[in-house]
């Protein structure tokens, strides 16, 4: 099974039944029983990170991915207070564009790149400052409203990240499909969305009503399925030895999911409460 965030998919640290073989690298930690995954090669072939490289461990995933995040916050507060009116909208879309491109890049690349990560939560900052400006304007809640988001997205990431250990939820390749699939249906029918809206069609799926809020709500849902995805792609590539580098991916990818996340709940607290 692999994760539906692309990122965590290029590499195949994180793509089970790959037998986790790199070039000359040294025996670590306990296979499952064929492979990374329990299939793919026997366990006498199981190899673990190249020997030039300690493996991957969770707090190296925990500290870098709270570095990405803190390059957004940081980038989205200089946004936020910053930026002049002039520059509000070309620089809201640059910001969003440079960061899709980039994630692209990233996504696709076999070996990532660590700067190249911190440049995309750089250009991601930028767009979450301006846009949560933007809508805690529209509120009138200020500040207040992008605070009630944050806290919202580490509760459900933390009740998330507890339901899935709790539980011992079994990511199976059904489940994994199922996400996929439904992810990739959705981001279609923004893009698509995007490009009517272009030629001056509005269905209300980008907006602040009724329909924006089915979208919100189905965005949170699936962001949430992503992260459980992804705790199960990480859990996996700790457990079994991936090269230390990979912690950047990991981070990356759980950047993408959050910020997903974060926006989804932003945008449905701005709903719920109304323009002044």
């Amino acid at each position: 099974m692999q994760s539906s965030n692309p990122v965590l998919n290029r590499s195949s640290a994180f793509a089970p039944g790959q037998g986790q073989a790199y070039p000359g690298a040294a025996p670590y930690g306990q296979p499952g029983a064929y492979g990374y995954g329990g299939t793919g090669m026997p366990p006498n072939q199981y190899q673990g990170a190249p020997a030039a490289s300690r493996p991957m461990t969770m707090d190296d995933v925990i500290v870098k991915t709270a570095m990405t995040l803190g390059v957004v916050t940081l980038f989205g507060a200089l946004a936020w207070w910053f930026v002049p009116k002039t520059l509000v909208t070309p620089l809201f879309l640059a910001g969003a564009l440079a960061a899709f491109a980039i994630a692209m890049v990233l996504s696709f690349s076999r070996k990532i790149n660590p700067a190249l990560v911190m440049v995309y939560a750089a250009a991601e900052g930028v767009f979450l400052g301006i846009g949560s400006k933007f809508i805690a304007a529209w509120t009138g809640a200020g500040t207040g409203i992008v605070v009630q988001a944050v806290l919202a997205t580490l509760v459900t990431t933390a009740l998330t990240l507890a339901t899935y250990k709790y539980f011992q939820i079994k990511v199976t390749p059904r489940f994994t499909k199922m996400v996929v699939l439904a992810t990739m249906g959705f981001a279609g029918v923004i893009v698509i969305n995007l490009i009517a809206s272009l030629f001056g069609f509005n269905s209300g799926i980008g907006g602040f009503g009724a329909m924006g809020l089915l979208f919100a709500a189905i965005g949170a849902g699936l962001a949430v399925f992503n992260l459980i995805l992804d705790f199960d792609m990480i859990e996996q590539g700790v457990r079994h030895g991936a090269p230390q580098s990979e912690a950047w991916r990991a981070a990356f990818g759980l950047t993408v999911t959050l910020v997903w996340l974060y926006w989804n709940i932003l945008r449905i607290l701005a709903i719920l409460r109304g323009g002044d």
